[in-house]
């Protein structure tokens, strides 16, 4: 068997003219004739009815079709496989949550130098729920994310490693008030608890607050409002003075200040020390991941 000749069992069902199979497959008439031929003897039946003016396909000539469309499908469908590998081979994948793509890793990779410039780079950004899903599956290399000690993530440590590269804390803030002020000041009390808008509780900022604020939260009187697991949602609404929300200070910097739209809830005390670190899997990448890796 030859897959060319499934290949002019296509070219002859689509026009049921062996003149214009052959034009197509770009073949003398006769040597085409010949191929048809040699694939009926491969399966022992006729696949093409000739006792009629109009040319049809057989019943078994039906059944080869099929079969040779898909085995075209598959053949296809490895061919797209090889590009992407090839294509992954030669590239620098990252996974990085929303915060950090939008703030952190533009600034991030040109500091690196002219010698990341040389290297084709895909960042692939999402929730850290997505980007976890992403290493596990191997669709990247790293993963650009904050990491707080006490908090869990499903990166287990036997299998991925970490390096720091900055720090970053989670701060309350919220909207201001005509004179500047806060429009929401924590604590609040019983009578009147303070809105939130909160990371959603298994989202990787609202694991790390879970696993450090949850003592305190009590406290502070807060009633959630709205819930998501993007730090740009949270920092629009507090903006707009819905309540008060914990997001990374590095996001919340642009409009902190005189002139921007959010001003500290709280002090210090309630704030998150975390690190901005960049994983990895243990096992060995590719040689372009790998010079990365050494490059950081």
């Amino acid at each position: 068997m030859e897959t060319v000749w499934l290949a002019d069992l296509q070219a002859l069902a689509e026009t049921l003219n062996f003149s214009r199979a052959a034009e197509h497959r770009n073949v003398t008439q006769p040597a085409f004739g010949r191929r048809i031929r040699a694939l009926e003897e491969w399966c022992g039946l006729e696949l093409i009815d000739r006792s009629t003016h109009r040319l049809k396909l057989t019943a078994a000539g039906e059944i080869v079709l099929d079969a040779a469309n898909d085995v075209a499908n598959r053949l296809e469908r490895v061919r797209q496989d090889l590009d992407r590998t090839r294509a992954d081979s030669s590239t620098v994948t990252f996974a990085a949550t929303h915060a950090l793509s939008f703030v952190f890793f533009p600034g991030w990779i040109q500091g690196l130098g002219h010698v990341i410039s040389t290297m084709p780079i895909r960042l692939l950004s999402d929730n850290m729920n997505e980007c976890e899903n992403i290493m596990l599956e191997g669709r990247a290399q790293f993963l650009l994310c904050h990491y707080h000690e006490n908090s869990k993530i499903r990166l287990d440590a036997a299998d991925f490693k970490h390096v720091e590269l900055s720090t970053d804390r989670l701060i309350p803030v919220c909207g201001k008030d005509e004179n500047g002020g806060a429009l929401h000041r924590l604590p609040g009390t019983q009578e009147a608890p303070v809105a939130e808008i909160a990371f959603e509780e298994k989202s990787g900022m609202g694991r790390i607050l879970a696993s450090n604020l949850s003592s305190r939260l009590g406290g502070l009187h807060l009633k959630t409002v709205f819930t998501s697991h993007l730090a740009m949602v949270l920092k629009a609404l507090a903006a707009d003075g819905k309540g008060v929300a914990w997001i990374p200070e590095s996001l919340a910097a642009d409009e902190l200040g005189p002139k921007g739209r959010l001003t500290k809830a709280a002090s210090d005390e309630l704030a998150v020390s975390v690190k901005i670190v960049l994983i990895r899997p243990r096992k060995r990448m590719t040689a372009i991941a790998e010079a990365f890796w050494e490059l950081v």
